[in-house]
């Protein structure tokens, strides 16, 4: 299992944001959040991405997850299957 270290964003180099050993580029909230703002029209992935903002804030899979589905506008099953285990973990405050 990979152990999370903290490391600077790599876009604005001043937040500091958990990273895994391979990640390569980790963005803060802040420098990513302008990206994730994109409308989503499909109803199935508007309510599969329909959670409260700190959960984006906390988790970087999230957030990388939601910028994937923006930018090729469709998931695999493992990786709406993930999203939700990691939605279910926060929720339980195990994330």
């Amino acid at each position: 299992m990979a152990v999370p270290f903290k490391q600077k964003c790599a876009r604005c180099k001043k937040n500091y944001v958990m990273a895994y050993g391979s990640q390569r580029y980790v963005y803060c909230y802040e420098c990513q959040k302008g990206a994730l703002n994109e409308e989503i029209t499909d109803p199935a992935y508007k309510s599969l991405f329909d959670i409260p903002e700190e959960y984006y804030k906390e988790s970087v899979f999230l957030r990388n997850i939601k910028a994937a589905y923006l930018k090729n506008k469709s998931l695999t099953m493992n990786q709406i299957a993930a999203f939700e285990k990691v939605v279910k973990q926060l929720k339980e405050g195990k994330g």
